[in-house]
């Protein structure tokens, strides 16, 4: 079996470069393509032993040892502080192996945490001469959402495969481009329930986000049609901006519990906010429960 030491380097692999908080399995796909070798057979040659089943990403990710990563660094001639920082890379399990052994365990990737397609401009740009695409983690602090302003295109759930084109929907570039500073972890979590809800009931952005969607769908005839329909995987990124808007909002609510006033004067401006000529939302929906929470 051919292995990464037994191959002269090829012309410009060395320049596959991580992507900001790429999956380390997505990585190490795209540096062994770059030698015509499996990620297996890649960590074979640094001689890293392996254990689980290795499968492409996002589905599966890849736990490196503190000494695995350090002869991937090596071998990248990337310092390991770099490395580790693009690849977001955590603390590996105890149960990896000692400090001092090179191990690796793939293991499967729950669809939450799973990465997203990244922008195809941005792979292309970071490994020269390859088509393999790239997967990666969106930032913590923003929707579950990746955004490239500058190439256009975006994703929002590993089912796409591919990122889509967003010209038709330059709201969602708007909305990255004017955060910021992004909201609190617990702003975050009660918008994006909140809005997730509102979208699956069709209530208050019904109609937007329904053309939102049109307009994603015609300039992307390639999004799938069967059991995990755009209406489902496109569902983060059309309500992106006013999720972002609502957990802006919510971080300026005063301590609970708030008067019926504080309450009366949140839902206009959030109304306004929203380009919404009124907001009362009713005693079973997730915001008026946020508002009343004590």
């Amino acid at each position: 079996m051919r292995t990464a030491t037994m191959w002269p380097t090829p012309p410009g692999a060395l320049r596959v470069r991580p992507l900001p908080r790429e999956a380390t399995a997505s990585y190490l796909t795209r540096l062994a393509a770059a030698y015509h070798l499996s990620a297996a057979q890649l960590l074979d040659g640094l001689h890293i032993t392996t254990t689980g089943t290795p499968a492409a990403p996002p589905a599966t990710e890849i736990h490196l040892s503190n000494e695995a990563a350090r002869r991937l660094s090596h071998f990248t001639r990337i310092p390991p502080a770099h490395l580790a920082r693009a690849l977001a890379r955590r603390p590996p399990p105890a149960a990896i192996g000692t400090a001092r052994t090179a191990t690796a365990r793939w293991q499967p990737a729950q669809p939450a945490v799973q990465p997203l397609p990244a922008c195809t401009a941005c792979t292309a740009h970071r490994s020269p001469h390859q088509t393999v695409p790239a997967w990666i983690h969106p930032a913590p602090s923003l929707p579950r959402a990746l955004i490239c302003t500058r190439h256009q295109q975006a994703s929002s759930d590993p089912r796409q495969r591919t990122p889509l084109t967003i010209s038709a929907v330059p709201e969602l570039t708007r909305a990255r481009l004017t955060t910021r500073r992004p909201p609190t972890a617990s702003s975050l979590s009660w918008a994006s329930t909140i809005t997730t809800r509102w979208y699956d009931h069709h209530q208050h952005l019904h109609q937007r986000w329904h053309t939102r969607l049109h307009r994603l769908t015609t300039t992307n005839p390639h999004l799938p049609q069967g059991l995990a329909s755009p209406a489902l995987t496109c569902r983060n990124l059309i309500t992106y901006p006013e999720t972002l808007t609502l957990a802006t909002a919510l971080d300026r609510l005063p301590p609970h519990p708030l008067t019926p006033t504080q309450q009366t004067a949140f839902l206009h401006d959030l109304a306004s906010r929203l380009q919404l000529p009124r907001l009362a939302p009713a005693d079973h929906d997730l915001l008026h429960q946020r508002l009343t929470a004590r």
